[in-house]
């Protein structure tokens, strides 16, 4: 994440600590994540975020909302980072090659934060408010993540595609959060099996989906009901 340095140097504070480099925004976000890597974010406050990002309650009201609201921001960063890398050398790949190389520069762009992942992963297993909340989040990115690879995501099909690659998604990230290689070999192989399973999924959606007929277009459903009332009423 970049961080601007400050344009003034930093006058002592007895309320506070003193500000650190980067605005606002980003001392936040920055003192959270690290707050998250040591505890469960039930047991984390708004004062403590301040006091840590040394800013006033205020400054962090006027950015976020609440604590999953700052994890949130977090998560679109890195949305950005991802997106930012591109992936024009890949452009005559098939789509799931694709999709791979785009999902490992995710997991690469997280590894930073893999202690406060591996406490929001844990926290959410026995609170399932966060739970949905966080899949929620993890369907929104991951629909970013295919549009960059050329998939379809938009529409109700495109958010159930999204759905699906996010359940398949938090397994990878369970072998992720405790692979230690730095050439991630058990994370790969993972992402890939589960590619697999996501392709076979996805082709028995679209063939449900050829099953459903068709609605009535609009004009079509008026004229049949113009039509019925013309008819005489039966005697």
């Amino acid at each position: 994440m970049a961080r601007k340095p400050p344009s003034k140097p930093a006058k002592p504070s007895s309320s506070r600590t003193a500000p650190k480099p980067g605005t606002d925004r980003e001392r936040i976000i920055r003192a959270f994540m690290n707050l998250l890597a040591e505890k469960p974010i039930e047991n984390i406050g708004l004062a403590e975020i301040a006091r840590s990002a040394g800013v006033s309650l205020s400054q962090l009201r006027g950015e976020f909302d609440s604590p999953l609201s700052i994890f949130a921001a977090q998560v679109k960063e890195i949305d950005r980072q991802v997106l930012e890398g591109g992936s024009g050398d890949m452009a005559e790949e098939p789509p799931r090659d694709r999709l791979f190389e785009i999902l490992m520069r995710r997991l690469e762009a997280l590894a930073p934060y893999k202690p406060a992942v591996r406490s929001l992963m844990r926290s959410a297993t026995c609170n399932p408010g966060l739970a949905l909340a966080l899949n929620r989040l993890t369907v929104i990115s991951l629909q970013w993540m295919l549009t960059a690879a050329d998939i379809g995501a938009s529409g109700p099909k495109g958010v159930v595609r999204a759905q699906g690659l996010a359940l398949l998604f938090m397994q990878v990230l369970r072998v992720w959060i405790d692979d230690d290689d730095p050439g991630l070999a058990k994370t790969m192989s993972a992402l890939d099996r589960a590619l697999t399973r996501g392709q076979s999924w996805s082709r028995l959606f679209d063939d449900l989906c050829a099953l459903i007929p068709a609605r009535c277009p609009p004009r079509q459903r008026r004229g049949r009901r113009n039509d019925a009332r013309d008819e005489p009423a039966a005697a």
